[in-house]
């Protein structure tokens, strides 16, 4: 088992540390890290977390094994769901010398499910004295690089390989809007700035595991995602969902082997 290891997760994001060195903590790292991570470390809901066991043991969102996740996730490729991207990220950009922190969202399924403002789990990171939004662990569709988060509540755009987005005050909480090229203004999930301990899943955790404990794995929902330079493929079930320059496309896929070409481009094959 290869345990976590920073020189290897550069590598996977493309960044060679035994020739060029550990890239400086600034916001030209961050922003390339974060693309990269989303290009070539998928979002898997067979690799996640959140599904269903054979063995039917419950779901550990809290205390799992980082250098196990780490092997499977980031060494071996095969991607992995939201708590297990954003907590090895997290530790990869603290041992480059970031000041970041969990924060915690709920999306608008989650928030149907669940009912907890802590479901979704991303990170707030402060470079060069101001606050940017980080989340490499959400399917999607999102943004592909951090977001500002000082001075950036109040509805401003910013654009990103042509969609829009804008972080809008909400009570005690931010929303974030996004918009595509053709399309509207849309929530994708809800979050607080406040800094979050993993300890503070426990409870979604726990209602996690009664959803989960009256499906079975064949039956789970199957989400699949990754970055392209230009925009994101989404697969959910049957549903394909590209994003590119900002334009978005959605179809039905019926046929069983298209599907299952789609599922490997996005797991670790080309996407055209």
């Amino acid at each position: 088992m290869t345990v976590f290891d920073t020189d290897i997760y550069l590598r996977r994001l493309g960044h060679d540390s035994e020739r060029a060195g550990r890239p400086a903590p600034d916001l030209t790292t961050l922003v390339r890290l974060h693309k990269r991570h989303m290009e070539t470390v998928p979002f898997s809901s067979t690799g996640s977390l959140a599904v269903p066991t054979a063995s039917g043991e419950v779901v550990d969102l809290v205390d799992f094994d980082q250098d196990a996740t780490f092997d499977a996730v980031v060494a071996a490729g095969h991607g992995g769901g939201c708590v297990q991207m954003t907590r090895l990220f997290l530790r990869l950009l603290r041992d480059l010398r970031y000041d970041v922190d969990l924060i915690a969202g709920t999306t608008a399924e989650g928030e149907a499910e669940y009912g907890v403002d802590v479901e979704h789990m991303l990170m707030v990171a402060r470079v060069d004295g101001a606050r940017w939004l980080v989340d490499v662990g959400y399917a999607g569709p999102s943004f592909l690089e951090p977001l500002r988060l000082d001075g950036a509540t109040d509805g401003r755009e910013q654009v990103q390989y042509g969609c829009r987005y804008r972080l809008v005050e909400d009570g005690d909480g931010v929303l974030l809007q996004r918009r595509p090229r053709l399309g509207r203004w849309s929530v994708v999930f809800r979050f607080t700035p406040k800094v979050r301990e993993p300890a503070e899943w426990y409870a979604f955790q726990d209602l996690a595991n009664v959803k989960l404990a009256a499906v079975t794995q064949e039956s789970a929902p199957q989400l699949h995602s990754r970055a392209v330079a230009d925009g994101q493929v989404v697969l959910k079930g049957r549903r394909l969902l590209t994003v590119r320059a900002g334009i978005e496309k959605s179809r039905t896929i019926t046929d069983d082997e298209e599907l299952r070409a789609v599922r490997d481009g996005i797991l670790g094959g080309t996407l055209d």
